[in-house]
């Protein structure tokens, strides 16, 4: 049977490389258990587990022509039941309803909102006339009108009168789901309060999880004091994770000059201060003969940079990309440590399954994703230019051609997957890039080290200083290269499968040896026609009701120039559009007719009704194929109707129109039941789980 066997001789002959396919394999179980369209029950879970064991049995019955193929199916099915695990493990109380009123708990997160306002995120909660049992372990609030009566604080119990809501679930079928991202962060319920916030309790010392916390806000808030401006919130956030005191405009501008990765505590500033203090403490131990031949330097010197690196993890707050760049960096000294190659793709494959172990949802986001792109893109391509002659190149300028490279390669490897989260495309990234990252590594990291090294001699201010230099040099990239004709490019949000397709065809070109690699752009190239052919809705109604959005020669028109402000953004966003919504708005493609909006899509009609006196008017639904109001009516209707009560079970609407027919899509129909978004499912008692995953 040459059809089935031709695969497994193409196995075969990979052998020795398999390996960087196992966290491949284990994504893709975990990838097929958040696309299920309903949560999958117990049996599934155990007749997973059975099979993954079967298939591992059969390793020794079937030989070593089976085998890979066997391991395959058995570490898909892992990722498969470790993510239902996972899901089920996290399990919180979730607000099932609109909150008004008392809130008290004790800050465990200070950061700040897309509106630039500080916001809390509070554990230990206590909301009146709420069970225990029915109270989130942790809610997140965002102080609006007049605050300033207490300095906030981690480890602070604090009360205030607020607004609570459960997390919302995607502003159109398909997109962003918040209320996942928010289940597996343990946030049962997000609001705002517009009264001042009141301490209860002070912070207790010594409470387990939060010295660490207290120091990292003093290190952020001594660092802007000495720092002022924008330059010192972006070194607070290099130095410590803290983003509070950086301002939206300094934020964009970063992101459209493709220079927001400086902000996250990741691959490359761990990587950079690992790095520099490998070299700092190999080659100062060189300088002593007898123990430069004595002592095993490079190992001491791999140590050195690990405990340092554990130290940035736990000072930027461990969070995911931080917590995967430790990672990879560690099994990057631990094989220094046992005199293997550092920089290898066996290293970044054991890098990923140890992130995809620890945190399986992490594999959804776009940091996970686009940093394990880049790294694997610069492994290969320095791998492949190891072996060539360069003996014409002059060694002063070869530092300068691999920055050239890196930033290149890393660049055009993220791009995609950017693009694809994102909607967007830095056209001068590059030059950006060329003209930032060297001066980071040269000069802001160290720098930080040297503040770091002096800040128990009261000296810091040394390294801050030289910090600051290189942070404006930055700033002023970021302003200007953002600031150019065309900087930035919209990209519509492609269609589901898409991501899995690229990504396959991707790491085909990257991991498979041989020739048979070129097999990849097969894949790649159909992904990017997909992506092409995306059609995006004629027409969307966010779950609220409040707003619509329609198709036009223009662009997509809304319905409201606020409001839904969120649903707004993100619905141009993912047209590809760069209009904001008061511009989206302006455009022609409604008819306002008093408290009735309609929507024409040549002959086809929705209509949007706003209050009781107005909707008890409307009869027949006067001539619209679907109504939607914002209040609740008893009634029989002879066309469709969404009022706020349907709307919050079906979500946010998509709607396609082919010829005179039309398609309904709903938010909840695409993002299924589970556990995050469905009542009924949630809590690992209803599997029957012992709550001992981690």
């Amino acid at each position: 049977m040459p059809s089935l066997t031709a695969p497994l001789d193409a196995l075969q002959a990979q052998r020795g490389h398999l390996f960087l396919w196992v966290p491949v394999a284990f994504g893709t179980g975990i990838g097929g258990y958040f696309g299920a369209g309903v949560e999958p029950g117990l049996a599934a879970y155990v007749g997973a587990s059975a099979l993954a064991l079967l298939a591992v049995g059969l390793t020794w019955i079937c030989g070593e022509r089976w085998a890979p193929a066997l391991v395959a199916v058995a570490v898909l099915l892992g990722g498969f039941v470790w993510a239902g695990a996972r899901a089920h493990q996290v399990a919180e109380p979730v607000l099932g309803w609109r909150y008004y009123g008392p809130i008290e708990g004790r800050i465990v997160i200070i950061d700040r909102s897309q509106s630039d306002k500080t916001r809390l995120t509070l554990d230990g909660v206590v909301l009146s006339r709420v069970s225990p049992e029915r109270t989130p372990a942790r809610v997140r609030v965002s102080l609006h009108g007049e605050q300033g009566f207490i300095t906030p604080e981690p480890g602070q119990r604090v009360m205030l009168t607020g607004h609570l809501s459960p997390p919302s679930g995607p502003v159109e079928p398909g997109g962003f789901d918040f209320q996942r991202m928010a289940w597996f962060d343990r946030l049962g319920a997000v609001g705002y309060t517009r009264t001042p916030v009141l301490e209860s309790a002070p912070a207790v010392e010594g409470q387990a999880g939060l010295g660490i916390y207290r120091l990292r806000r003093a290190i952020s808030d001594g660092v802007q004091d000495r720092i002022e401006g924008p330059a010192g919130g972006v070194a607070a956030a290099i130095m410590t994770g803290d983003r509070s005191g950086m301002d939206q405009a300094t934020l964009e501008a970063l992101r459209r000059s493709n220079l927001a990765h400086l902000l996250a505590i990741s691959g490359l500033h761990m990587g950079l201060l690992t790095a520099f203090i490998f070299g700092l403490v190999r080659y100062g131990l060189a300088l002593v003969p007898q123990v430069a031949l004595s002592w095993p330097t490079k190992e001491i010197a791999a140590v050195a940079a690990l405990v340092t690196g554990a130290g940035y993890l736990a000072l930027s707050g461990g969070n995911v990309a931080t917590e995967r760049a430790f990672i990879m960096v560690a099994v990057m000294f631990a094989a220094v440590l046992v005199g293997r190659r550092a920089v290898t793709l066996r290293a970044v494959a054991i890098a990923a399954m140890i992130v995809l172990a620890l945190r399986p949802e992490a594999l959804l986001g776009p940091g996970f994703q686009m940093s394990f792109a880049a790294t694997i893109a610069l492994v290969v391509v320095f791998r492949a230019i190891r072996d060539v002659e360069r003996s014409h190149v002059p060694r002063w300028l070869r530092p300068v051609g691999a920055v050239v490279l890196s930033s290149a390669v890393a660049g055009a490897a993220t791009a995609p997957f950017s693009a694809l989260h994102f909607n967007q495309i830095a056209h001068y990234g590059l030059i950006a890039n060329l003209l930032t990252v060297p001066l980071m590594g040269v000069l802001v990291m160290p720098a930080a080290v040297l503040a770091a090294c002096l800040a128990p001699f009261g000296l810091e201010g040394v390294g801050l200083w030289l910090m600051e230099i290189g942070l404006r040099w930055i700033l002023f990239v970021a302003e200007t290269v953002s600031g150019l004709d065309g900087a930035v490019g919209q990209v519509k949000t492609p269609m589901p499968v898409v991501l899995p397709i690229l990504a396959l065809g991707l790491l085909t070109i990257a991991l498979w040896q041989g020739r048979g690699r070129w097999v990849g752009l097969g894949p790649a190239l159909i992904a990017a026609f997909l992506w092409a052919e995306t059609e995006r809705p004629d027409l969307l109604v966010s779950e609220s009701g409040g707003l619509i959005g329609v198709v036009t020669e223009r662009g997509r028109a809304l319905s409201r120039v606020r409001g839904d402000g969120f649903a707004a953004r993100s619905w141009l966003e993912n047209d590809g559009d760069g209009a904001d919504q008061e511009a989206a708005h302006a455009r022609a493609g409604f008819v306002v007719e008093g408290k009735r909006v309609v929507a024409d899509l040549g002959g086809w009609r929705l209509m949007q009704v706003s209050g009781k006196v107005a909707a008890a008017g409307v009869q027949d639904c006067a001539g619209a194929m679907i109504l939607v109001f914002n209040t609740e009516l008893q009634r029989p209707d002879p066309c469709e109707t969404f009022g706020p009560a349907r709307l919050r079970e079906t979500g946010a609407l998509a709607i396609y129109k082919d010829g005179q027919a039309v398609r309904i899509v709903t938010a909840r129909e695409q993002a299924g039941w589970r556990p995050w978004n469905t009542p009924g499912l949630r809590g690992p008692e209803r599997l029957g789980w012992v709550n001992s995953f981690e």
